[in-house]
């Protein structure tokens, strides 16, 4: 097993001058190992690598693993890496670029680097492998130690930017007259450079004494990286009157005959590129000549206007260049001057880390000398999601929902589930939550989810608590949000009722509900949470004063926390009577109930025929009542009353659309979905300002690119499609459609046993009809809109015929 291995390898890092790193400086080192191939296919090499705190990994000037993926303290991942097919007859050499980011206690956003990346007071490189023949014995052993030569980079220092963008750790400003350019190749002279230092063993094999690095194999696939190029040109100031062609597609490789982009001695120059829609990638700048240039380089989300203030952005129609405003910071590099292209050398940059971006701006101030820009493209990048689901319908509009919902959750899936990749890069739970169900409707793929699970897991306090984000160097208690960790749970159960994933988790579970209920008051409601914690419920206008937490908060306990509660104890319940816990299963549900008498007891307004949002406040919000449905404070008629009684109040705070997910859900349950359909006039006055990913909220405006927008993900196969499980991990397949406005949709859903294809339409003025086919030996049981249901032991392909105010019959 991996985490019995006998490790042979040394952390190394340049030779020590200081006891630790400096506050606000994060140090880059190069690291290169030459060795020779006796004889073409003569040897096999697997690598596991990992660094401190994050390396990229050449072979022969090849890229060939990025890393570690995110971890922690305790969980330290390195990556297995097959470099056989990348070996070449005679000289060949591993090089790897480390960039160690700084120990910021307490963190500092910006000066600390990216918040999300784990990090020691020393940087470090791993390496194990050796090159083997054909019977696994060793011809050369490359693991890292002495035997490696570094030099440290003096060229690269980062700056914190002035948008909220510190988080993910500052821009580059970059000399590339100091740059030891061709250095990852084999030609590279190294003799100047110095012998590696050995930090530490892998591992103390006497005492147990643990490392800053336990390291643990990578629980997902590896990113991919593919060569993009821009779509269109939105602007361009000076330069040659002909339009440049360097940002066009390519495979990487410059073509024959390439004369490049010539800008003139002194000229200053300026093009803003759009990529199509929001992505994320590794931009690369190729260039000969222009020794003493600048070159600065702007990511931007959208254009837009001049905002109205620090919290609330003021954009429209994302693409309308006429705005001008492209606001995003700045990597800047100084340009050397050499190059030749008649022999295939260029000077060239790329920012160490991936850049999320719509458009981008490329400024150029040239020096003495001519400059001439070859290639401004970029190497797309995020989790390799195979997508195996489709929906179309009768409502085109529909349609461009889905491709936008698809295209958010892309980009905000990573090494982890993100909230947004241009500000933030973290991993949210409540936002993590509804990404992971998007991801299993596309792909039935769940090694990210797992991941997230634990990494939420991995958060847990000493009291109790899960943090809110994670990892995360900078800590963040949301109480609500570790419900929705539990949550995460709870549907991992139903899409896959893997027992083994469950038993693990159930004690981290009694520790959360563990720490709420010591934090009952007299009445056996949630009290008021500690101050040093974020109440946050949702971004809605009327509570944008105070954070997104509910006004009531001011007077007292907030009533959807007990909800959100009771809810959290009643999944909890369901996995401890999966894992035979019967006892905890049943002290958890009567907990659930008392919970629910109190809520009804205290927050009740016979008045409004609502529940109140605390105890102590007359205030009302859709969210108090959707919750209140949701954890069964309501249930049955009642519960459906109340919906409706909601739906009409137009004083209410209204959800917003990431929190409408849970307004789709309690619609579902009370019977009340057909009436939903209109809450997707949300999304397409969104789309309409050409949008290419769902913004944060669309009160500030802030993110362009925020995973929990991307609801159509979940709605269109599970309401409207109406494929869910009907008995945990799909061993049994429920189909009830949604109708709503539509004469017909049709689409696939992908599950743990397998896709489904259904397809239904409304043929004439009550004929329904309904084709369904699935995995081989999966009963399904479908509910028709008219009531009638029925269970076919297979699902084989089929077709259901039906009189919406009559039976129907199956034909085969």
């Amino acid at each position: 097993m991996e985490q019995h291995r006998a490790w042979k390898a040394h952390w190394i890092w340049k030779q020590r001058t200081e006891v630790s790193a400096t506050e606000g400086r994060h140090e880059l080192v190069y690291f290169r190992r030459s060795f020779a191939l006796p004889a073409e296919g003569a040897g096999k090499l697997v690598v596991r690598v990992s660094a401190d705190s994050r390396y990229r990994l050449y072979l022969n000037g090849k890229s060939v693993s990025v890393g570690p993926c995110k971890g922690d303290r305790y969980t330290h991942h390195y990556e297995t890496v097959d470099l056989t097919e990348h070996l070449l007859p005679g000289m060949n050499v591993l090089a790897a670029k480390v960039l160690h980011f700084t120990v910021s206690e307490p963190f500092v956003l910006g000066v600390g680097g990216p918040a999300s990346v784990w990090r020691s007071n020393t940087g470090a490189f791993f390496l194990e492998g050796d090159l083997v023949d054909e019977n696994g014995c060793a011809i050369i052993e490359l693991s890292s130690s002495e035997q490696w030569v570094c030099l440290e980079d003096r060229a690269l220092s980062f700056h914190p930017g002035e948008l909220e963008t510190l988080y993910v750790g500052g821009a580059e400003r970059v000399d590339g007259a100091s740059l030891p350019h061709g250095w990852e190749e084999i030609e590279y002279d190294d003799r100047h450079w110095d012998k590696a230092s050995v930090i530490a063993d892998a591992y103390d094999s006497t005492y147990g004494q643990l490392t800053p690095w336990p390291l643990t194999p990578r629980p997902i696939p590896p990113l991919y990286e593919e060569e993009r190029g821009f779509r269109s040109i939105a602007r361009i100031v000076g330069g040659q009157e002909a339009e440049p062609s360097f940002h066009l597609p390519h495979d990487g490789r410059m073509p024959e005959g390439d004369q490049g982009f010539e800008l003139k001695a002194g000229e200053r120059f300026l093009i803003e590129l759009d990529a199509g829609e929001l992505t994320t990638g590794y931009l690369r700048l190729a260039m000969t000549g222009g020794r003493g240039s600048s070159v600065r380089i702007l990511c931007a989300e959208c254009y837009e206007d001049p905002p109205e203030s620090t919290i609330r952005r003021n954009k429209g129609i994302r693409d309308d260049h006429s705005k001008g405003l492209l606001l995003g910071e700045e990597d800047i590099y100084s340009i050397q001057g050499f190059g030749d292209p008649s022999l295939g050398r260029y000077e060239s940059y790329e920012p160490f880390w991936f850049r999320t971006f719509r458009f981008v701006r490329l400024s150029v101030e040239v020096g003495s000398e001519p400059l001439v820009i070859h290639r401004f493209n970029y190497r797309e990048t995020g989790y390799p999601l195979e997508i195996e689901a489709d929906f179309r319908s009768s409502d085109e509009s529909l349609r461009k929902l889905w491709d936008i919902s698809m295209n958010t959750l892309k980009r905000c899936m990573h090494e982890t589930y993100e909230d947004c990749p241009f500000y933030e890069q973290m991993q949210y739970a409540m936002d993590t939550r509804l990404q992971v169900l998007f991801t299993y409707h596309l792909s039935a793929d769940d090694r990210l989810a797992r991941k997230a699970i634990f990494d939420f897991h991995s958060s847990l306090l000493p009291n109790g608590m899960l943090q809110s984000r994670y990892p995360s160097l900078y800590p963040q208690i949301i109480p609500g949000f570790s419900f929705y960790w539990i949550m995460m749970v709870h549907d991992h159960y139903r899409y896959f009722a893997d027992a083994d994933l469950v038993r693990m988790y159930l004690p981290t579970m009694d520790a959360v509900l563990g720490w709420f209920e010591r934090q009952l008051d007299e009445r056996g409601l949630v009290d008021r949470m500690p101050p040093q914690y974020w109440s946050f419920v949702d971004w809605v206008e009327q509570w944008r004063d105070f954070a997104g937490v509910p006004a009531a908060n001011l007077k007292g306990p907030l009533a959807i926390l007990s909800m959100q509660y009771a809810a959290a104890l009643q999944a909890a319940a369901e996995l401890n009577d999966f894992a035979g816990r019967t006892a905890t299963a049943e002290e958890y549900r009567l907990r659930a109930d008392s919970l629910n008498e109190a809520i009804r007891a205290n927050c009740w307004s016979e008045g409004r025929q609502m529940f109140r949002d605390g105890p102590e406040a007359e205030e009302f919000s859709q969210h108090a009542q959707i919750w209140a449905v949701l954890s069964g404070t309501a249930s049955g008629a009642e519960a459906r009353k109340l919906l409706e009684t909601m739906m009409v109040d137009q004083s209410l705070p209204v959800v917003s659309y990431a929190m409408a997910f849970y307004l789709f859900r309690a619609m579902s349950d009370t019977g009340l979905y057909e009436r939903s359909f209109p809450l997707w006039d949300t999304w397409r006055r969104l789309a309409e300002l050409n949008l290419t990913t769902w913004v944060e909220d669309p009160v500030s405006q802030r993110s362009d690119c925020h995973g929990w927008g991307a609801t159509p993900l979940y709605e269109f196969p599970a309401e409207i499609l109406g494929v869910k499980p009907a008995e945990p991990g799909f061993k049994r397949i429920k189909v009830q459609p949604r109708l709503g406005h539509l004469a017909w949709a049709e689409g696939k859903v992908a599950t743990a046993q397998g896709t489904v294809y259904v397809k239904w339409e409304l043929d004439g003025e009550d004929r329904f009809r309904l084709r369904v086919q699935g995995p081989r030996h999966i009963p399904v049981t479908v509910e028709l809109p008219n009531g009638q249901s029925f269970t076919v032991p297979e699902a084989d392909p089929y077709e259901v015929v039906v009189h919406l105010r009559s039976a129907g019959s199956i034909v085969g």
